[in-house]
């Protein structure tokens, strides 16, 4: 592989061969991950692996007041997280400025770009007369064929790319196929500031170049942006990558996307309680489809995914069906796993794990999950494992009076052998015939007394794995009287 350094690059940055599909994630680190971010960086990351190509990160920090590095790292740690691994290292465009810079050079020796002194007073007044006249913003060329020996003292000018005014400019995109835009629409962009530095739109285009970006998916509200970047491309005598517009995530009631849909950064779902297998499913069903299938583990859908497969209109967000999806995946997960990832849910409700309690919660993991849509559902479920809680409302009323009937439960458990769930179901329904009860009249302050709560996973499963020691202390504890 060849490697791309010319002096004003601050790093190296790999090229691949070419024909080998490249694709990147470049977010601006102005905020968190958010959902549509986090959907944008796995289609990317899923198109990379299926081709067998390299999938890059970039982070788009040159604007410097509101990019910060707490925005960063949560970004770092989101993609993390969800296992979007990426290729080679990091790239900050911050510290590719002068390489930046360095191609608005050689278009100015080209002809191809030109220096503006227009001053904010007489930008101010284009923007006036424009509004004024009803037409549209834009900049008028005034300075685009001046001689600059006209150029007044003391200003320091922009470089502005002296586009094409006829004609137009063609988007043959990967989803959202052929798109046009006549280029009498669109002005001579600002390329490099009056300070030196430069803008969002060549930055991005030498940097897609120089690390040999082919295949640039990206959120359709970008559409506009690409086709001033092809212009650069143009400019520069470069050959562009291929480009898919992805639409836009709306909430469920097909408004745009908000904190109120679930528009929140990816953190917040990690603390929700939500698998990382389940959210990249659940995105990866946001705007891609595979005929009826819903169910998408990322080994199949790495199989799976290519741009075919995303529709044009967007997508709604159903926090709903990420609850059901996250528990098909939480019925699948290993035990031990969850058990590693429930025990610091457990702490923060005041609950620690010791060995015993440990062991009784990796038993019961089976039961518990069956029920869980979250990992904080299953902590909170779980509680009872680890050691004994106050009964809830429903359980209070199935414990009152119900002391005799639980002594009688403890005296027929005793010599109960061997301790399984078969056998402490047959104990106790033979006790419930013995004293004509119904069977639930024995089962509901059963369950009441070992777990606190009326709802549960199946009571002889609960017994088999708090194991008789401690089934026997709780019921006996249950059936003493309190004041």
């Amino acid at each position: 592989m060849a490697v791309v350094n010319s002096p004003a690059d601050p790093e190296p940055l790999i090229r691949t061969p070419l024909m080998t599909v490249v694709t990147r994630f470049a977010p601006s680190p102005t905020g968190f991950l958010h959902i549509g971010g986090a959907r944008t960086a796995l289609f990317n990351w899923l198109y990379a692996r299926h081709h067998g190509g390299t999938y890059r990160l970039r982070i788009e920090d040159t604007d410097r007041a509101r990019s910060t590095q707490a925005a960063i790292d949560a970004i770092l740690d989101g993609l993390s997280w969800l296992g979007l691994d990426w290729d080679g290292d990091v790239v900050y465009q911050s510290a590719r400025a002068e390489r930046h810079a360095e191609t608005t050079r050689t278009m100015l020796a080209a002809g191809r770009a030109y220096r503006c002194y227009c001053s904010p007073q007489e930008l101010e007044a284009m923007r006036e007369a424009a509004k004024a006249a009803g037409l549209p913003v834009r900049y008028d060329g005034s300075w685009r064929d001046r001689d600059a020996a006209e150029a007044p003292e003391g200003v320091a000018p922009v470089i502005r790319l002296k586009a094409p005014r006829s004609g137009e400019t063609v988007i043959q995109d990967g989803v959202q196929g052929e798109v046009r835009v006549g280029n009498e629409q669109l002005d001579d962009l600002v390329l490099l500031r009056a300070d030196g530095t430069p803008t969002y739109m060549l930055s991005v285009v030498v940097d897609d170049h120089d690390m040999g970006i082919t295949q640039v998916i990206r959120g359709s509200d970008h559409l506009t942006n690409t086709f001033r970047q092809l212009q650069i491309y143009q400019a520069l005598d470069w050959a562009p990558p291929a480009f898919a517009h992805i639409p836009l995530i709306h909430g469920a009631d097909g408004a745009k996307l908000s904190k109120r849909h679930g528009a929140l950064g990816i953190e917040a779902y990690r603390d929700m309680g939500y698998l990382p297998e389940a959210l990249r499913n659940y995105l990866l069903r946001l705007g891609w489809g595979h005929g009826d299938d819903e169910t998408i583990d990322t080994a199949q859908a790495t199989a799976w995914f290519d741009l075919g497969g995303i529709g044009r209109s967007p997508s709604r967000f159903d926090l709903a069906k990420l609850d059901n999806l996250n528990g098909h995946y939480l019925r699948q997960a290993d035990d031990a796993r969850l058990v590693e990832l429930v025990a610091p849910r457990l702490a923060k409700l005041g609950f620690d794990l010791d060995q015993a309690a440990g062991t009784r919660l990796r038993r019961g993991m089976a039961g518990l999950k069956a029920r869980a849509k979250t990992l904080q559902e299953l902590a909170e479920s779980a509680r009872f494992y680890v050691r004994p809680v106050p009964p809830d409302a429903k359980a209070l009323k199935a414990l009152a009076g119900a002391q005799a009937i639980l002594a009688d439960v403890t005296a027929a458990l005793a010599g109960c052998s061997p301790w399984t769930a078969t056998a402490l179901e047959e104990a106790t329904r033979r006790l419930a015939e013995a004293r004509s009860l119904r069977f639930g009249d024995l089962a509901q302050p059963t369950r009441a007394a070992l777990t606190g709560a009326s709802i549960s996973p199946g009571l002889f499963e609960i017994m088999e794995v708090l194991g008789p020691d401690e089934t026997l202390a709780r019921l006996a504890a249950a059936a003493t009287p309190h004041d």
